[in-house]
């Protein structure tokens, strides 16, 4: 289903009520399966004007990349922080792959139905959403890991973390429960740099010096994109 809200255009988007619907959402959506996964999670509308556009020319960089390895993205959908930096980006590359939303349905403004004062846009230039049950922001942070888990089906996957607050250290927990691998982009603000500086010995949080400490996380400078390309190659693509 697609439509408009609020005069502006949403991409198509099909509703789960549970985990084995997500096969179906996916086939309903043509979202191929079985294909290298980046699950974007972090800052919404807590990111300055400096770190989006900072975010903006690293993922006008990554983003051609992941075309080639005929990739996907999942994040939360809504237009606004990262993901409205994401589908910019995939937008102005002309990127073929897809650029999923995950959104839980009762946060954001859909065509004919009641919005909730706080609900927000989707972005418009994802490809799919997939609605989750829920009328709170976090309700979507374990479909987030379970979205990225369907479409990968068996290939590789990450979780790139950018900036972010409360919400996105729930989205790296689903993550590294799940064994996926977690990039922490330093100099993005907020949770990011809380979880570097804890990497550094300058644990803040205990959260943050958790995810610090884990084997599975790695932290990545925002000022050096070609690291970070290398980053997601080696996990995206391993040699064979």
């Amino acid at each position: 289903m697609s439509g408009t809200a609020g005069g502006i255009a949403i991409p198509p988007f099909a509703r789960v009520g549970e985990p084995a619907e997500l096969s179906a959402a996916l086939g309903a959506l043509n979202i191929r399966v079985g294909r290298p996964v980046l699950v974007l999670v972090g800052g919404a509308g807590g990111m300055t004007r400096d770190h989006l556009a900072a975010m903006a020319h690293v993922m006008d960089r990554i983003i051609p990349a992941l075309d080639g390895w005929g990739a996907a993205i999942v994040d939360g959908g809504t237009d606004s922080g990262v993901m409205r930096v994401a589908g910019r980006a995939h937008d102005a590359a002309r990127a073929r792959f897809p650029l999923v939303g995950v959104a839980a349905e009762g946060t954001v403004i859909l065509p004919g139905t009641p919005a909730a004062p706080d609900a927000a846009a989707l972005e418009p230039h994802h490809t799919q959403v997939v609605l989750v049950p829920g009328n709170a922001w976090g309700d979507e942070s374990p479909w987030l890991c379970r979205v990225g888990t369907a479409i990968a089906d068996g290939q590789p996957s990450l979780t790139l973390v950018a900036n972010g607050g409360e919400i996105t250290y729930d989205d790296i927990d689903h993550s590294l429960q799940s064994d996926r691998p977690v990039i922490i982009l330093a100099g993005t603000g907020r949770a990011a740099d809380t979880i570097a500086g804890a990497a550094h010995g300058h644990a803040t949080d205990p959260r943050a010096a958790r995810v610090a400490a884990s084997p599975r996380a790695q932290i990545v400078s925002l000022s050096d994109w070609q690291a970070l390309y290398r980053a997601i190659k080696s996990i995206l693509t391993p040699a064979r």
